[in-house]
């Protein structure tokens, strides 16, 4: 059997004193003279006593604790970023907590409000997908809240954000393109209508207007009427021998994780990349140096992202004045992106 926790009246009861002295003199109350605190904190060190964080809490109205909702535990991505707010919230002394929405925006508000009857800190919410048409839901959240690289179009002010320039990285992907000589570039996207999906598709057209070329309809983001998103590694699969047909040279994709899907269906169709098709991701997680080829991508500063959200959040609990975050991604060439070769005619070839 284990033993008995000791509390805080087996502390009186052996230092001879009430139950309130020995609390007031654990939290250094001014109340209890410095002899009698020092002489009460070494008894308590001597019984391995364990101060019970419920009733601190209850004290202090404070948990100690932020929760974190992101859209999948399994996601890389999302390791990076919640290492970054765990780095930051562990030099607080918070401990965190996370919930899965999995990009469905009922769950995400039945998280959001399981942290609040829980009486987290404050909450962080990565791939938000509630806007101003959920704040009647979200209106009794009275904690702390920064959101993530929101996917709401019209997200509400009532809360703060740390998010990504996706538009600045789809001008990136297709710009390393163009600089490689290539003029039929594809947009490989995903199924659903987030902000994200959508900003990354203007910064590929932007990009193509400024080198005065045009985007082709049969190559740009991939739509479905249900709105419902497959896995990103499928749908790279599922999508690719539709650009290919189209004739692309060089294809940006919406993540490392739709690029892999690209990769794999490359193999199986015996396309070489990058000598007969380049690609580039969006992300830059850990994976996308290890495929065959390493991806070339644009890369979130992920942790940053973590810890920029967790110090906005440690900030607000302070009541500090914050204002919210565009973080700026950027290139990272690797093997899966080259110059476009030129086509040698057939009578040359033997």
């Amino acid at each position: 059997m284990s033993k008995r926790r000791i509390s805080i009246q087996d502390i009186a009861r052996r230092a001879g004193v009430s139950h309130s002295t020995v609390s007031r003199a654990l939290r250094d109350n001014s109340v209890i003279s410095p002899k009698v605190r020092e002489e009460i904190k070494q008894l308590a060190r001597e019984m391995n006593y364990v101060p019970n964080a419920i009733a601190q809490s209850l004290l202090s109205s404070r948990t100690n604790t932020i929760g974190v909702v992101v859209t999948s535990i399994a996601d890389p991505f999302f390791a990076e970023v919640v290492e970054g707010i765990e780095q930051v919230a562990r030099s607080a002394g918070l401990s965190v907590v996370l919930s899965a929405s999995h990009r469905d925006v009922e769950e995400e508000i039945a998280a959001i409000n399981n942290f609040n009857r829980r009486r987290v800190d404050g909450i962080l919410v990565a791939d938000s997908r509630t806007g101003k048409q959920h704040m009647k839901q979200l209106a009794q959240i009275a904690m702390p809240t920064v959101l993530i690289n929101s996917q709401s179009k019209e997200q509400s002010q009532m809360f703060h954000s740390v998010e990504i320039d996706d538009r600045l990285g789809g001008k990136l992907a297709v710009e390393h393109l163009v600089s490689l000589g290539h003029k039929r570039i594809g947009y490989l996207g995903v199924g659903d209508h987030s902000k994200s999906n959508q900003q990354r598709l203007e910064g590929y057209r932007m990009a193509l207007s400024e080198a005065n070329l045009s985007p082709m309809s049969v190559v740009v983001a991939i739509s479905d009427e249900d709105n419902i998103r497959a896995s990103d590694v499928a749908t790279g699969q599922q999508m690719l021998p539709k650009l290919v047909t189209a004739g692309v040279t060089g294809i940006f994709c919406y993540n490392d994780m739709v690029a892999v899907g690209a990769l794999l269906a490359c193999q199986e169709l015996g396309i070489s990349v990058p000598q007969d098709l380049s690609l580039v991701g969006f992300d830059g997680i850990a994976l996308s140096g290890y495929v065959t080829p390493p991806l070339t991508t644009i890369c979130q500063p992920m942790l940053e992202i973590g810890c920029s959200a967790m110090q906005m959040l440690l900030d607000l609990l302070q009541e500090k004045t914050v204002e919210n975050r565009v973080l700026s991604p950027f290139l990272v060439q690797r093997g899966s992106s080259a110059a476009l070769l030129p086509k040698v005619p057939k009578q040359y070839l033997i």
